[in-house]
């Protein structure tokens, strides 16, 4: 199985280990995650202005790029997955939009939304499936409770994501399962931990950590597992009151396939 694979910036920086341990897991279940050429920064926000266009091209152009090979694209950041699939929403529902973004592009290579865009946990859940994962896992967690943060990017708004329930989300707790260990469920798993106002309102992004992280440990999880770098950053600096092993969940994928 082969998909065009867009890692975005943090993922060649400081998010490395979320992209190496993705693709050395993919290997091992028969997937090619073939990255696309000249891809460009996705702009990490959503724009919000319907007339702001500059800032849709880059993901546009790896919609494209998917596009043209007749591959869907496979995203792994919880923001660029966001940024890119809303903004694939805009190239289908907004004439308006689409028609401006395509001025910008090649005369015969107009776009109108048609890639389908795919998060690495929709892979394991839709392709995959997590009971075949299981049957792969040489090394399963046993023993290991773990909390899962979704946070805000994966989930919502749900109409457009179409991820998992945006109140009750249930994918990476079927992840878990899947490679033996046992997930804790928590009740501010996927509320917002502040991450863009960590530097401006650092206070109000401590309170948040605080919140979350506490709550995973009070109800028994050893570590927290999440898809989003600056979530990743940001619950592993700004939790000052209680401390907890926070890792990207394909490391634990890696570990229990037998390849970290």
């Amino acid at each position: 199985m082969i998909y065009s694979y867009y890692p975005g910036c943090t993922l060649k920086t400081k998010a490395k280990d979320l992209d190496e341990y993705a693709r050395k897991s993919a290997e091992v279940l028969g997937i090619n995650l073939e990255e696309l050429p000249d891809w460009q920064c996705c702009g990490a926000v959503y724009p919000l202005a319907q007339d702001e266009i500059a800032t849709r091209l880059s993901s546009v152009r790896a919609l494209a790029s998917a596009g043209s090979l007749g591959r869907d694209l496979v995203t792994l950041c919880s923001a660029c997955h966001h940024v890119i699939k809303r903004v694939n929403n805009d190239m289908k529902t907004n004439q308006d939009i689409r028609m401006k973004v395509n001025n910008y592009l090649e005369p015969d290579k107009e776009y109108a939304g048609e890639t389908k865009v795919i998060h690495f946990l929709e892979l394991l859940r839709d392709v995959v499936g997590f009971d075949e994962l299981k049957k792969k896992v040489v090394n399963p967690l046993t023993g290991r409770k773990i909390g899962a943060y979704y946070g805000c990017l994966l989930l919502r708004p749900g109409n457009e994501m179409q991820f998992d329930n945006p109140e009750n989300p249930v994918i990476m707790e079927n992840f878990i399962r899947s490679i033996g260990a046992t997930p804790v469920v928590y009740p501010y798993r996927n509320e917002c931990c502040g991450g863009y106002v960590s530097i401006t309102e650092k206070s109000l992004s401590q309170k948040k950590c605080n919140t979350i992280v506490s709550s995973a440990a009070e109800k028994g999880a050893d570590e927290i597992i999440t898809a989003c770098p600056l979530c990743m950053y940001n619950l592993d600096t700004n939790s000052t009151e209680r401390k907890l092993p926070v890792r990207y969940f394909t490391e634990l994928l890696a570990e229990a396939l037998g390849v970290k």
